[in-house]
């Protein structure tokens, strides 16, 4: 199913990618805060931080995957077509922009080979999303006292580079 409506709390833009936030706001001719969903480094780890930012850069990795309950229990809630995010590298710093331009809920289960493809990790098949994600999620859900399981909600979201202007052409 498509994500229609989220909850979520405003966020504040943090202080680290303020920079390029309003480098992007005053290029846009202002940009609505409410729109700021997060500043995050993708995966759970340094190295896949620096990993999965450069797949965003060369406009490989157009999609990713996150945990129904996990949105939920950080009180931001699923994104939704719209949300602006800024992507940092391992230490924080700002790399790009994405919008989030479409956000379907399914199961881990269901994640289909197209979705996996245009998440652009590995090699693109969806039996290395599978083997990667399950990894990923276990780890999730094992540090928050969960058990991992094939029906756990996933948020699969699909989003575009907006900024900076020079990574537009790769998204």
């Amino acid at each position: 199913m498509t994500l229609q409506h989220s909850t979520k709390t405003t966020m504040a833009i943090p202080s680290h990618v303020l920079t390029m936030w309003s480098a992007f706001s005053l290029e846009q001719g202002g940009i609505q805060e409410e729109r700021f969903y997060e500043a995050f480094g993708f995966g759970d780890s340094p190295a896949l931080a620096d990993e999965l930012g450069q797949l965003v850069l060369s406009g490989t990795k157009r999609a990713t995957a996150g945990s129904v309950w996990s949105y939920e229990s950080s009180g931001k809630g699923t994104p939704k077509p719209g949300d602006l995010s800024v992507v940092t590298d391992s230490n924080d710093m700002p790399l790009c922009i994405i919008e989030t331009v479409q956000v379907d809920i399914v199961p881990f289960s269901a994640v289909s080979k197209e979705f996996a493809a245009v998440e652009g990790e590995g090699d693109g098949s969806l039996a290395y999303w599978r083997k990667v994600h399950f990894e990923y999620f276990s780890r999730e859900c094992a540090s928050a006292g969960r058990s991992f399981n094939e029906d756990m909600l996933l948020a699969c979201e699909r989003f575009r580079v907006v900024y900076p202007p020079l990574a537009r052409s790769t998204a």
